[in-house]
């Protein structure tokens, strides 16, 4: 099983800019396809964007243009970039593995996620 820790959240207003990261334990991250998933209360969970392990992005339409996901192996590290941040963005984010929300919901134990908050 592999560990997250989800950190970069906040309370910012619409426009606005954060940086998500997540730390994943073990030594095997560089081989695994990962993602942003994110859940506001009262919806369903939703896959935000995905990289492979060869660097390949894929992001929900609601965040492309927005968001930039990326990996740094050497760190264990995934980032998430989000620019111009909207009040339908809030929302807990979490890392995991996998390229689906299905391949995403199993196995390894769920992080604390990050809060993210767009309001003005």
């Amino acid at each position: 099983q592999v560990q997250f820790v989800e950190s970069g959240g906040g309370l910012v207003q619409p426009g606005e800019s954060l940086r998500l990261s997540c730390v994943a334990s073990g030594s095997s991250f560089s081989r695994y396809a990962m993602g942003w998933c994110r859940q506001a209360p009262g919806k369903l969970r939703e896959l935000v964007a995905t990289i492979t392990s060869g660097g390949s992005t894929n992001y929900a339409d609601s965040v492309k243009g927005r968001f930039t996901i990326s990996r740094d192996n050497a760190k264990n590290t995934m980032y998430l970039q989000m620019n111009s941040l909207k009040p339908e963005d809030t929302a807990v984010y979490y890392c995991r593995r996998g390229l689906t929300i299905a391949a995403m919901t199993g196995g390894d134990p769920w992080g604390r996620g990050t809060q993210v908050t767009v309001s003005s």
